[in-house]
Order: structure tokens, then sequence, then C-alpha cells
């Protein structure tokens, strides 16, 4: 049987989750030091926890601390966040998510990042994606 999508994560859990990248691992109060608005220690444990049980986030203990680490790479991370911002706010167009970045006016490219991704264009066309 497959394997259901996850829930989304909310905005708090997301924060948390860069943290834990960022950091690359961090107790429940390093973690709780590096929020904005914070919220209570206990709220922290139990997103912590609950990040844990959907598979998000594992825990080792150290010294009667438990130290969590993101259980996805960055990487793995960055290619899911970026899947959902195509899918929330492009409706799945890779295309137009491509065109806002390169034509945003906040986003100068340079000449060779432009040729970078001409390149890449080329590959993906070659290679039928």
């Amino acid at each position: 049987m497959a394997k259901a999508n996850p829930p989304a994560l909310t905005r708090r859990e997301r924060e948390i989750m860069d943290i834990l990248h960022r950091r690359g691992r961090a107790t429940a109060h390093e973690v709780l030091a590096d929020l904005a608005d914070q919220p209570s220690y206990s709220t922290v444990r139990a997103l912590l926890r609950l990040l844990e049980e959907r598979g998000h986030v594992k825990h080792e203990e150290e010294e009667q601390h438990y130290v969590y680490r993101p259980v996805a790479s960055r990487g793995e991370a960055r290619k899911s966040a970026l899947a959902h911002v195509v899918s929330t706010f492009f409706a799945g167009s890779v295309e137009q998510a491509v065109a806002s970045l390169v034509e945003s006016s906040k986003t100068k490219l340079s000449r060779e990042e432009l040729d970078r991704l001409s390149k890449l264009i080329e590959r993906a066309k070659k290679e039928g994606r």
C-alpha cells in the first residue's frame, strides 16, 4: 500500500526545521533561543516530539538532554520545500516558477548564471525532462 503524504508543516514547524538544518543538531533550549516570537519551552518540546512522530527529526540523548537532528538532508529538504512552493504558488508549473524568479526585479542574474541556467535547460531537453 502506498504511503500517504504527511501533512504539510506549519509555519512554526518549518522554522524549527530551518533551525535544525542550519545548526545540524540542537536541543530544545537551543531551538527556543533561535525562534522569533518565542513560544514556551513546553511548546517547543511538543513540536519537536510531533516532528519526530512524523519522521522529520530524530533525537539522541546526551548528558540528560535530547539532541534533535533532521532526518532529511538539507538538499532533500530544499527540493521538498521548492516542490511545495511550485505546487502552492504556481499550480505545479516549474516554468512559471522559473520565469517569476528570472523576471523578478529583486533577482539580478549575472551573465554567468544565465549561461549556467541555459545549459541546465539544454541538458533537461536532451534527457527528455
